[in-house]
């Protein structure tokens, strides 16, 4: 079997700024902040060029009007946004890639960061800004609204917060915000409608996870790290591909469930839902392709459910012995890890997450 993202190569480690940053805020907050320090690569946004901008575009879908942001050239890098939408001031940072012409539309993936994290350290923790560039899509970073430790968390349709805590009235609907914040960025780039996608670790995970359910007419499919459920009620009618990657000793999230008021039954009861939603026949016994020599904790089982109406495939990538980390990503030092768990470098999540994308565009 060969999957994509199954390489060896040497991880970099955070960089010093970072590390003191996810210190300072993820060991202490053991359920807040480092839900959102799993991982990813800071290589790639050394050289980003980063600006803020306040715009009101975007306060209704109605001011959408149909425009394409088709034609104008864009700088390659990193740009923060403020954008109004819906009365309040958002904040999402855009990573445009460094082939990015204008002229040719790109597939588009939000990218969430986890409970008590942000945007910037989600770009750093993901690392996905470098898949963005060797592959050309354009990757954007919003950021939640509710506070939590240093960062802040999705109002997720349902579920309570970190620590079992309840929702502030008056949250943001965070489903709205971010199905508006596609049509903001079709009309500031060229982005192809059909490509449009959904990825993020753990609360973001559980966010992604709700827009499969809630705007599987806009996000074609998604891709949790760390954060895979299926949301009841699930209003969507359609397949929704899914492609999911967890460690299976993960403290925060448990793989096996049991964990906090909005994590109770396990990973592959989810995965198993999502296969039942999209007609999948029951999967082959799960698979464990070959990989480079490596110690036994860094093994991974794949859990493939096929023949899903639509094309509609379930996947779950369970690495084994890895704890609540993005898979692939940066050295931590050892305070995180004996918070988050061990880490392992035998599958890329990006690429195989971005493979998954590729084959998976919105029905026409």
């Amino acid at each position: 079997m060969t999957v994509p993202g199954l390489r060896r190569r040497r991880r970099p480690r955070l960089a010093n700024k970072v590390t003191r940053r996810l210190l300072a805020g993820g060991v202490a907050v053991v359920g807040a902040l480092a839900l959102g320090a799993c991982g990813g690569s800071a290589s790639s946004t050394t050289t980003s060029t980063t600006s803020t901008t306040t715009s009101s575009i975007g306060s209704s879908l109605s001011n959408a009007g149909g425009r394409s942001g088709c034609g104008p050239d864009a700088t390659p890098g990193s740009t923060t946004l403020t954008l109004d939408i819906a009365k309040r001031n958002r904040t999402v940072i855009v990573h445009v890639p460094s082939a990015y012409s204008g002229s040719t539309k790109v597939a588009l993936v939000l990218n969430l960061h986890g409970s008590g994290s942000d945007a910037a350290d989600q770009e750093l923790f993901s690392g996905m800004d470098a898949t963005s560039d060797s592959d050309g899509f354009i990757v954007a970073y919003p950021q939640g609204l509710i506070p939590e430790a240093s960062g802040f968390d999705w109002n997720v349709p349902g579920e309570p917060l970190v620590g079992d805590k309840v929702v502030p009235a008056g949250s943001a609907d965070d489903v709205t915000f971010l199905v508006s914040l596609v049509h903001i960025l079709e009309q500031r780039y060229c982005i192809d409608s059909s490509r449009v996608y959904s990825t993020g670790v753990s609360g973001g995970g559980r966010m992604s996870s709700q827009l499969a359910c809630d705007a599987s007419s806009t996000f074609a499919a998604v891709a949790p790290v760390a954060g895979l459920r299926y949301p009841t009620p699930c209003p969507t009618t359609r397949p929704v591909p899914i492609v999911a990657f967890h460690g299976t000793a993960d403290p925060v999230d448990p793989y096996n469930g049991h964990g906090e008021a909005y994590w109770t039954y396990s990973v592959p009861q989810a995965a198993m839902d999502w296969a039942d939603h999209n007609s999948c026949s029951p999967p082959a016994a799960p698979s464990q392709p070959p990989t480079p020599a490596a110690p036994a904790p860094t093994q991974f089982t794949l859990m493939l459910y096929p023949g899903c109406a639509g094309g509609a495939t379930v996947e779950l990538y369970a690495i084994t012995g890895e704890g609540h980390e993005w898979p692939g990503g940066p050295v931590l030092p050892r305070r995180l890890t004996r918070v988050l768990g061990p880490q392992s470098s035998v599958i890329d999540a990006n690429d195989i997450m971005w493979t998954f994308f590729e084959a998976h565009p919105l029905p026409q």
